[in-house]
């Protein structure tokens, strides 16, 4: 899934360019490219399937050359996750009855990615042979009230057990109680289930987006799926696969984990993941220099040089002409501050 726009890493994350198309921690790879990368040990390149905005395509198409152009599917409007899914699961099915098929976002991080594979196969094992739904929860590594949380019925890592419930993102009493339970891992939205079964509870728990999905099937790998496409996707319902679905199923199961994962949702995730200096500043990019400050940090886009003075807990980005300062305890106010003028 690579359609969302990531605006919380603005000045570097826009519309235009959102973040899964960048390469936001300075590796020479942008997020969707490490997504692939991390999945090639158990999926050949060419049953990749990517689903985007129609205006991402041919981005998608420069990063991902390895996979096939009719396996870019471009959605004329965003309606969230669940018409995603269908729609992916729909012409997937018609051309692989019987494919097991893993979603992920195409903008988190994972660094443990031996472990992920293992993860991955294990979860693929279960679905095959099974109507299971397997989501994968990561071990909680601090009491995190950014992720929604997986309550397992077993606080068991690696083994797919059942899910009890799903919770929205927590307060900090509430996500300590979780951390010292051991039943509550971190939600990563990655969902693993055959394609019968995601068509079947897609039927049950989301009856309109089944019926466009219904409508739209006979033009898929056709010269006229363009125009019923955009004729008939937007009538979606919209609504996330977690509302959708998710909540709802009682067939849900999770296989837990420590894999380094982080959604990078914001400029703070990202610079917990760059070795700080001994005033606990990060930088990426550019011809930094850093004067009297301390847990600051700094993205610098090409080889701009960065001159920053007296600075404490501020992040200080810069890409195309656009320029952010802002206190890191003020991120989640980002979108805010970069919305278009009336």
């Amino acid at each position: 899934m690579a359609g969302g726009i990531g605006s919380r890493l603005w000045p570097l994350s826009t519309p235009e360019r959102p973040k899964q198309f960048i390469d936001i921690l300075g590796v020479g790879k942008s997020l969707i490219q490490l997504t692939v990368e991390r999945f090639l040990p158990v999926c050949a390149p060419d049953h990749f399937w990517v689903v985007t905005s129609e205006r991402y395509v041919d981005i998608v198409r420069e990063q991902l050359p390895s996979v096939p152009e009719d396996q870019i599917l471009a959605e004329p409007v965003g309606r969230n996750t669940a018409p995603c899914i269908a729609y992916a699961s729909w012409k997937i099915g018609k051309k692989y009855p019987d494919a097991n098929i893993v979603v992920t976002p195409a903008d988190a991080l994972v660094l443990k990615t031996a472990e992920f594979a293992e993860t991955i196969g294990k979860a693929l094992a279960v679905t095959a042979e099974s109507d299971a739904i397997v989501t994968v929860g990561i071990a909680p590594t601090r009491p995190e009230t950014g992720y929604g949380y997986i309550q397992a019925s077993e606080p068991i890592r690696g083994k797919v057990v059942k899910v009890n419930a799903f919770k929205e993102k927590p307060d900090l009493p509430t996500a300590e109680s979780y951390l010292a339970d051991g039943h509550y891992f971190w939600n990563a939205g990655i969902f693993v289930w055959n394609v019968g079964t995601i068509v079947r509870e897609l039927r049950t728990f989301a009856p309109q987006i089944a019926g466009v999905m219904d409508e739209l099937a006979p033009s898929f790998y056709t010269d006229g799926e363009g125009e019923a496409l955009g004729r008939l996707f937007p009538t979606c319902e919209k609504v996330s696969i977690d509302y959708a679905v998710m909540e709802k199923s009682r067939n849900i199961h999770v296989i837990a984990e420590d894999l380094g994962w982080s959604d990078l949702g914001s400029w703070g995730s990202v610079k917990g993941h760059i070795v700080p200096d001994e005033g606990g500043n990060a930088v990426i990019g550019g011809d930094v220099r850093l004067f009297g400050c301390r847990d600051c940090f700094v993205h610098a886009a090409g080889e701009k040089t960065v001159v920053v003075e007296g600075l404490d807990g501020y992040i200080v980005a810069e890409s195309a002409g656009r320029l952010l300062v802002c206190r890191l305890s003020e991120e989640q106010r980002i979108k805010e501050f970069s919305a278009e003028k009336n």
